[in-house]
């Protein structure tokens, strides 16, 4: 059953992190209602100058290796207490692209859409709370350190920031839905302590 408002949740990582894809701005936040992500946000973790990577000419021409940058790796954890529905890992993290359309990441992301959500998501935790599930998206290969049928905390880790699945440059996409099935599920509003933070905002935890 849908909330009557907003799932309010907490950030789930430390440090500083820029919001892209905010549902504050459009909806469907990702241009797209498939999967329950129209109201999904992510974010892409930056150093003080608002930086994900250091910013190069190649960097516009080329894919960067995604431990070129800060937020490779950084903690994810919960943004709620509940029970892990789904916890998946294996997926590999594959270079980033900054700069200009790239044939070679237009062809991938449209082979994603046609495989579905685990694709999409790379490697992924959902956690149930109250008939709510929400998910983290794009882990970092090999470092969810949860698993299904686990009760975790608020502020648990689950992962590390990664690049897999359906993502440009390392950053963890989060989405609340009604079902543990993002293939059928609807979207859910989501809410952080400060409430919905808009596209270009930095935000630290």
């Amino acid at each position: 059953m849908n909330p009557a408002g907003p799932v309010d949740l907490a950030y789930p990582f430390t440090g500083t992190w820029l919001v892209q894809n905010s549902p504050a701005d459009r909806v469907p936040s990702h241009g797209t209602r498939l999967f329950a992500t129209d109201l999904a946000i992510d974010f892409t973790p930056v150093d003080g100058n608002r930086h994900s990577a250091p910013i190069t000419v190649a960097s516009l021409f080329r894919p960067e290796p995604p431990d070129h940058f800060v937020g490779f790796g950084r903690t994810v954890t919960a943004p709620v207490a509940g029970l892990v529905r789904a916890a998946h890992d294996g997926e590999p993290d594959h270079p980033a692209y900054r700069g200009f359309p790239s044939i070679g990441y237009a062809t991938a992301q449209a082979r994603r859409v046609r495989e579905g959500w685990p694709a999409l998501a790379g490697n992924h935790v959902i956690i149930e709370l109250g008939g709510v599930f929400i998910a983290l998206c794009h882990l970092k290969r090999g470092s969810v350190c949860v698993q299904p049928g686990q009760v975790v905390e608020c502020g648990e880790p689950l992962g590390r920031c990664g690049n897999s699945g359906n993502s440009t440059e390392p950053h963890v996409h989060v989405q609340a839905m009604d079902s543990a099935d993002p293939g059928q599920a609807s979207a859910i509003p989501i809410s952080f302590p400060d409430g919905l933070p808009r596209n270009g905002t930095v935000v630290a935890a």
